[in-house]
């Protein structure tokens, strides 16, 4: 059998789809992005309502300037891995920043957010260890898990009776991790991290959190989940990307100086990728002094979550648990999801859908995510865009 026959069979399903050939497929939509809040699509301007741009900060004077003086200076990339000629002091720089951040004695900078959860869990589990994740974690902890040699356990989504039980059942040799996101991207829900302790400690077993959608977003100073909870020296390992509230790319896990350093050995992902270049580093380092210096963008999000859970909940909609700027809205078939979210686009909305297998089944939604630069008309205009489009399709 041919090697590329599913290629070509997959080709000829997406092709004949009902969302293609009626034009809602909402993937891989090409835009150039103009403001934090708009983007121009075919040289139509689209309010943007799916980005992970909690802050703000992608169009930040400070931001901007950052990124152009490290450019000039240091050239357009490091061209080799950290682990030889890819380390700048400005990697040293933001590593040592992140870990006082963060309450950790150390952290390390990954080129993705991806690679520092694949690197991390690779790098720690051995064939005697198990890793026991949430059912809803991201993929990036799924398949880092699964690269890895020990064995992985899910434990039904924020169930912590589920996690002791699976915890308490386990009868491995070696160590167990914990891991978890802090807020669920396709929910907006917030791990019970604090239950997630009580069930972890008593079997040994240690904890690791991606807070990719958490930094900056929650904790007093936005440092993420376990600052929100106030339990950050009982959380071991906190994980988090830079595409989000830091408004670039990359990543960075925050532990023992130990761990860190065991990591930073050991990491496939680490040593055999190219380092972040000086001008996302800088980027990076400017975000988290706008992060540190300006609290009212993180004020301002939340104002601007409250009156979209509020607005969307009072007509009729089920965004189901979220606590957080991620907000679904709960379609359940995918095609009507699909229609949607064309309605959605064509009044000049561009917001996200999510189907199986990235949701169970029947649970399509358009999953929505708020930023602290959305102005109150752009959001009542989104409200009256959802009630009318909800009510021509029977969603409310």
């Amino acid at each position: 059998m041919d090697l590329f026959k599913k290629c070509d069979d997959f080709y000829d399903y997406y092709i004949n789809h009902d969302a293609v050939t009626q034009g809602s497929y909402p993937y891989f939509i090409a835009n150039r992005s103009t403001s934090p809040t708009e983007a121009i699509v075919d040289g139509d301007t689209k309010l943007v309502i799916g980005s992970n741009n909690y802050l703000g900060l992608t169009h930040h004077p400070k931001v901007l300037e950052a990124a152009r003086d490290a450019l000039m200076a240091y050239g357009s990339g490091c061209t080799g891995s950290r682990f030889l000629n890819g380390t700048l002091d400005l990697h040293e720089e933001l590593e040592e920043r992140l870990a006082r951040f963060s309450g950790k004695e150390a952290s390390l900078v990954f080129s993705t957010g991806y690679q520092t959860n694949l690197g991390t869990l690779h790098a720690l589990l051995d064939r005697k260890d198990v890793a026991f994740l949430d059912a809803d974690s991201h993929a990036c902890i799924v398949d880092g898990a699964m690269v890895a040699f020990g064995k992985m356990v899910r434990f039904r989504h924020n169930d912590m009776q589920d996690l002791a039980a699976k915890l308490g059942s386990n009868t491995a040799s070696g160590g167990r991790l914990v891991a978890t996101d802090g807020v669920f991207s396709m929910s907006g829900a917030i791990a019970d991290l604090p239950d997630l302790l009580k069930a972890a400690r008593p079997h040994g077993a240690r904890v690791m959190v991606d807070d990719a959608h958490s930094v900056g977003v929650l904790g007093d100073t936005g440092a993420g989940t376990a600052e929100h909870y106030g339990v950050t020296d009982q959380v071991d390992l906190i994980t988090a990307t830079f595409s989000k509230s830091f408004a670039c790319i990359g990543g960075y896990v925050a532990g023992s100086k130990e761990v860190i350093n065991f990591i930073k050995h050991k990491a496939r992902s680490f040593i055999f990728s190219a380092s972040m270049p000086p001008s996302a580093v800088a980027t990076v380092l400017a975000a988290l002094d706008v992060i540190q210096a300006e609290p009212e963008r993180r004020e301002q999000l939340w104002r601007n979550t409250k009156m979209m859970h509020e607005g969307l909940r009072s007509l009729g909609f089920d965004i189901g648990d979220t606590q957080t700027p991620v907000v679904p809205i709960m379609i359940g078939d995918d095609m009507k999801a699909f229609t949607f979210w064309r309605g959605l686009f064509d009044a000049g909305i561009f917001a996200n859908t999510a189907v199986s297998p990235a949701v169970p089944p029947n649970t399509a939604r358009i999953r929505t995510s708020f930023t602290a630069a959305h102005t109150e008309d752009q959001l009542t205009y989104v409200l009256e865009t959802f009630e009318t489009i909800g009510r021509q399709l029977g969603v409310i």
